[in-house]
């Protein structure tokens, strides 16, 4: 059972990455990419690291939705199209829904085959220590200072995106926020004596 549920989750992971790639209407490729994403996790509890798997479906599974937002608003897709083709298509979703509920029925029955994964745990983690925890010690513990690196790394990649991204442009209005606290009163205001009857 184990064998076949690794055969499988490997074949989805790979035809779904090849899709991802091959499809031109960017929402099949995000559908895809999915697809991959839950068949890596199936192939992460086959290992006994459901911690891992839990994160890659909440982490990436969840990216995948804001991804498929940026791209339904920066490629303008035609909804109008892809409902009237959407019978078309049908029965191919169905299959693919079925192939996910079965991965997801043969990763639970398959929760506790994998033996050899027990074994490597308890060389860097004592008995009684759950996988969450045990995954804990290694990376704040055995390789905090790589983790920190990693961090600092990220952090780096971030501000040097945002500096590179950051165009400053003469046309456009900013807020002057020292020049607002620290205006005069008796130059920004002027008192209109105005008489009854008449306008400005």
């Amino acid at each position: 059972m184990t064998v076949f549920a690794f055969y499988l989750f490997a074949v989805c992971v790979l035809t779904g990455g090849l899709f991802t790639v091959l499809s031109r209407n960017p929402v099949h490729s995000v559908l895809w990419l999915i697809l991959a994403f839950l068949s890596s996790a199936g192939l992460f509890v086959l290992l006994g690291a459901e911690f891992v798997a839990m994160l890659l479906i909440i982490v990436y599974v969840g990216a995948v939705a804001v991804l498929f937002l940026f791209v339904v608003m920066m490629l303008d897709v035609d909804f109008a199209a892809l409902k009237a083709e959407m019978a078309k298509y049908m029965p191919l979703a169905l299959l693919i829904g079925v192939v996910i509920l079965m991965q997801l029925v043969m990763a639970v029955g398959a929760w506790d085959s994998a033996a050899g994964a027990s074994a490597a745990r308890q060389a860097v983690a004592p008995d009684g220590v759950e996988n969450t925890a045990a995954l804990g010690l290694i990376l704040y513990d055995q390789y905090f200072l790589l983790f920190q690196l990693a961090g600092l790394v990220l952090l780096v990649a971030m501000i040097g995106a945002i500096t590179l991204t950051l165009r400053h442009r003469a046309d456009v209005k900013r807020q002057n926020v020292l020049a607002q606290m620290w205006r005069d009163p008796a130059s920004a205001m002027e008192l209109k004596d105005v008489k009854p009857g008449q306008g400005l």
